[in-house]
């Protein structure tokens, strides 16, 4: 259950990041409080998925998806471009978490 909390915290993440860009866009504080709730439902799945997966095997997961999915969203929703070396890098990150999640102990 742990790893499923886990995959819902990082798409918070993902949303709750997007949506500190899309609140500046709006410029009022009713749009601030869209990622202001997220934060707090960000945090709390984090560390109920902390109860079963250790502290830095859950955190490099989270962040690190959490960082491919922001790329990914703000090149949908808000054009943003990248470059092959971002890509590559972006790889790399991929390469870590699937690393740290192959490794985790059980």
């Amino acid at each position: 259950m742990g790893w499923f909390i886990l995959g819902v915290a990082v798409f918070t993440e993902i949303v709750w990041a997007l949506s500190l860009k899309w609140a500046a866009t709006i410029g009022s504080w009713q749009a601030s409080l869209v990622p202001v709730s997220l934060s707090f439902l960000n945090m709390a799945l984090l560390a109920f998925a902390m109860r079963e997966i250790s502290a830095g095997t859950a955190y490099a997961i989270w962040t690190g998806l959490g960082a491919i999915g922001v790329i990914i969203g703000g090149i949908i929703l808000f054009g943003e471009k990248v470059n092959g070396v971002q890509l590559g890098f972006m790889a790399l990150i991929v390469i870590g978490v699937a690393g740290t999640k192959l490794f985790a102990p059980a």
